[in-house]
């Protein structure tokens, strides 16, 4: 049974209130400022709270300068020893009562991982919001859907973690072992594969039990991180002995992604499905929070925020500066990405950085992160360029990359130049990576004014060197960090060669982690 076409109605409300909250300025201050005002009243108890005096704050004139005034901006080593509190029990400490749940993510220099808390009012309003909202854009895009007339596989983590001695009510794990666990049991009804499989920890044990969950299913969207679910989607097509997904899954439709960007793994996914019945749709979720999604067809244009999901946003100059709100930002600026959410995050940095590509409505593309970029001769190469030109340099050489990263050579007594060199695991190997790597230079050097300043005469910076990485070796890696896992992945930049040379290291030896 297609119950989609019973769905249109109420996706159609949702998506006309959205748009007429953010139809032009003085919307999205109306909308963010009632966001802002209704989080500082309900942590106003809190220790967050009177620390910071909400209460008096509300009363000012101007709330929001108010607001940033008196709160500092912060980083996660700023709140882990609070958060740590929470975990161990402690109530109204950043959100009022105390938190259950915690998504654990990549770490800091402070701890191998960081435990973000996800507040019941998160999952509700944000989380599990922010999804409704996208499935409302795509609908509104594709009305002719069958989205809930088959099954939706969602590609999740578990609960594994490293923390001893917690209360017994308390979880902590990968953020869609949470969103799994506690989503509407009627959503079980549309959702592939059960809640055992779902959250197994060991990969090697689930990845069959996935293809075997999934195989003979009527599969019509797939939600995830395009390398891992690109494993899945192999592994299906290998275990029914067809040529692409569809013949598989004729009804599969869409993949909302995430987490990194799509452009290199397209030229793949292409390969893998019927070009003609696939849709892709770019969401920015992250265990912090459900910022923004895709809208139009056109993915160049952006993704729209999320005003009223329980987030009040404000964007960091990267060249230093006051942070603006949702309402004072300029198109085409990069910024640095702070949140004040109904999780207990106040002026927090995730750690992204984000492109303005309209006003109003507010969208924004992920520029990268704040500390993935190589900046070692000043050539400022971001992961949107990185990404660009390594999808171009693919599709030039007819090549895949299933996973890469890169860090400067810094220039030897002997006179040779700086350089980047480029670890990259291939599906299909160029015939040359000289040819490989001349190509990805200059696509670098298209996207980027600073690196071809740089690279100009070959006298600051020279041609990058590219590397080839045994098959396997990045899940070896994240395996031995910890962080093998359906939401898991590399740094695609970095300014220093740690990561890089202990992956070198690592590809001289024997795999023990199965590809």
């Amino acid at each position: 049974m297609n119950l989609t076409p019973l769905a249109l109605p109420y996706f159609a409300l949702r998506r006309r209130a959205i748009r007429r909250r953010g139809s032009d300025r003085e919307a999205i201050r109306a909308t963010q400022l009632k966001e802002l005002k209704s989080l500082m009243r309900k942590a106003s108890a809190t220790e967050v709270g009177r620390r910071h005096g909400f209460k008096a704050l509300l009363g000012e004139p101007d709330v929001y300068a108010a607001f940033r005034a008196a709160l500092p901006t912060t980083e996660y080593e700023d709140v882990r020893d609070d958060i740590m509190r929470m975990v161990r029990g402690e109530s109204d400490v950043l959100w009022p009562g105390r938190t259950l749940r915690f998504a654990q993510s990549s770490g800091t220099s402070g701890g191998k991982s960081k435990y973000i808390p996800v507040t019941a009012e998160g999952l509700r309003r944000n989380h599990y919001g922010g999804a409704s909202d996208a499935v409302a854009f795509y609908l509104g895009m594709n009305p002719r859907s069958r989205l809930f007339g088959g099954k939706a596989m969602i590609l999740g983590g578990s609960f594994a973690n490293e923390i001893d001695g917690l209360p017994p009510d308390v979880r902590v794990g990968d953020l869609s072992a949470t969103l799994i666990d506690e989503i509407n049991p009627i959503a079980n009804l549309f959702r592939i594969p059960d809640k055992s499989t779902a959250l197994m920890a060991d990969w090697e044990t689930k990845l069959p039990a996935l293809v075997e969950a999934s195989v003979r299913a009527d599969v019509t969207n797939i939600s995830g991180v395009p390398s891992w679910f690109m494993t899945v989607i192999e592994r299906v097509i290998e275990r029914a002995g067809a040529r692409t997904i569809h013949d598989v899954w004729p009804g599969l439709e869409v993949f909302f992604h995430g987490g990194i960007s799509f452009e290199p793994y397209r030229a793949q996914y292409e390969r893998l499905t019927d070009p003609s019945m696939m849709h892709y749709v770019e969401n920015y979720n992250a265990s912090e929070g459900f910022f923004a999604a895709q809208d139009t067809p056109d993915p160049r244009a952006g993704m729209l925020l999320l005003l009223d999901r329980g987030i009040f946003f404000e964007f960091r100059p990267l060249g230093g500066g006051e942070p603006l709100a949702a309402w004072e930002v300029s198109r085409g600026r990069t910024y640095e990405l702070l949140i004040t959410t109904c999780n207990g995050l106040w002026r927090y940095s995730p750690g992204d950085t984000v492109r303005i590509e309209s006003e109003a409505p507010l969208r924004i593309s992920v520029a990268g992160r704040t500390k993935s970029f190589i900046n070692a001769f000043g050539e400022e190469l971001m992961v949107h360029n990185a990404e660009t030109a390594m999808a171009a340099a693919c599709a030039a050489l007819g090549c895949e990359a299933s996973d890469y990263t890169a860090a400067p050579v810094y220039a030897l007594a002997d006179g040779t130049r700086g350089r980047h060199q480029w670890l990259i695991e291939w599906k299909r190997e160029p015939q040359s990576a000289e040819e490989f790597a001349r190509i990805l230079d200059a696509e670098l050097r298209r996207v980027n004014s600073d690196y071809d300043a740089k690279r100009r005469g070959d006298i600051f910076l020279g041609l990058p060197l590219v590397t080839t990485a045994r098959a396997g070796l990045f899940d070896q890696w994240l395996a031995s960090t910890g962080k093998l896992g359906g939401q898991r992945k590399v740094p695609r930049l970095n300014n220093s060669r740690d990561l890089i040379d202990r992956l070198l290291q690592m590809n001289q030896q024997q795999s023990t982690i199965k590809s």
